[in-house]
């Protein structure tokens, strides 16, 4: 859930302190005031509610329910918040009010007294923005899945187009002739991509080991296709244990290298893969002769999609006239 609040929240905010302010003021009418209570205590109320309300939002319920999940923590600060405010809302109350101090309350019924009035006075406005909230991020989460499961089925019906099917096998008619040896081993490479495929086509996320081998496979069918057209380096500056990225992030990114770039006959394309601590990091040149051939990938705009409900963190990207990069998040599932 988004705890940072929009336009829309602080409209209702506003929406619902005015309709506070003015019943308040009719309570206030009722009971006598005096012209302090009305200047002091009313914005009292709205400043310390708001106060509260953004407490939550900003800090309690983030750093304690959201991340760490310690629902103890979350209890103890946020009963602090409650008592604070309803401790300050009591003494200036009784300032404003003229009362006798010898009168003022014990510090037991104090504390109970500032719960109950804390939580009166931020509970109902914190109520409000956690449903919103709430309902919010559960349709943007149905959206994102409903969006998911297209783009997933795109990928599994471009998987098997004929196109991809036609263009390696048209390498392989022409590998049986003129290399046997390797028209083997691209059958392997081929199977072996295929068979990943299916194998993942359901899981979120995969091991990166496990991406890289897809890549090296998958770079292998581009280069005994294109021959020095494409040159690709992996450099792995980090361990591979307990980390994932979304399953065919890395072939899909491939993919696009071929998709957009095409080399000119006599300078190659060249692309590096860079796998850094928190980011996978992939980096092609660019040329000004258009690729055209068939994808049967889903592309950057499933990737940003997926990484949503997959993680905090956001693909990025670096484009300019000579190079295209993007930058991906590494995972670490939780409990690894």
């Amino acid at each position: 859930m988004n705890t940072k609040l929009d336009k829309s929240d602080y409209i209702i905010l506003t929406v619902f302190y005015l309709i506070s302010i003015t019943l308040n003021i009719f309570d206030y009418l009722d009971q006598d005031a005096t012209l302090l209570e009305y200047l002091v205590d009313i914005p009292m109320f709205v400043i310390t509610s708001l106060s509260g309300v953004l407490l939550f939002m900003y800090f309690i319920i983030p750093r304690f329910l959201l991340k760490k999940k310690n629902y103890i923590l979350f209890a103890l600060y946020g009963l602090l918040v409650i008592t604070s405010i309803g401790i300050i809302e009591r003494v200036v109350g009784f300032s404003t009010g003229n009362n006798d101090w010898s009168k003022f309350p014990k510090l037991g019924n104090l504390i109970l007294y500032a719960i109950f009035n804390g939580s009166d006075s931020i509970g109902l406005a914190l109520g409000i923005l956690i449903t919103k909230k709430f309902y919010e991020g559960q349709t943007q989460i149905s959206k994102i899945k409903e969006q998911q499961k297209e783009n997933e089925l795109k990928l599994l019906r471009s998987q098997i187009n004929p196109h991809f099917l036609f263009n390696n096998l048209n390498t392989l008619d022409s590998l049986i002739d003129s290399n046997p040896e390797k028209a083997k081993e691209y059958i392997n490479k081929l199977s072996l991509i295929y068979r990943y495929l299916i194998k993942t086509k359901d899981a979120e996320v995969m091991e990166l080991s496990s991406e890289i081998e897809l890549a090296k496979n998958y770079i292998f069918l581009i280069k005994t296709r294109f021959g020095k057209d494409y040159e690709f380096t992996i450099e792995e500056n980090m361990a591979l244990v307990d980390k994932f990225i979304p399953t065919g992030a890395l072939q899909s990114l491939l993919e696009n290298v071929v998709k957009h770039n095409k080399s000119n006959g006599t300078k190659p394309i060249k692309t590096t893969i860079q796998i850094n601590e928190g980011w996978l990091m992939i980096t092609n040149t660019k040329s000004k002769v258009i690729a055209q051939q068939e994808s049967f990938g889903t592309g950057l705009k499933n990737l940003e999609t997926r990484y949503q409900l997959l993680s905090d963190e956001k693909i990025q990207i670096l484009n300019t006239d000579t190079k295209f990069e993007v930058f991906i998040p590494i995972m670490k599932l939780q409990g690894t």
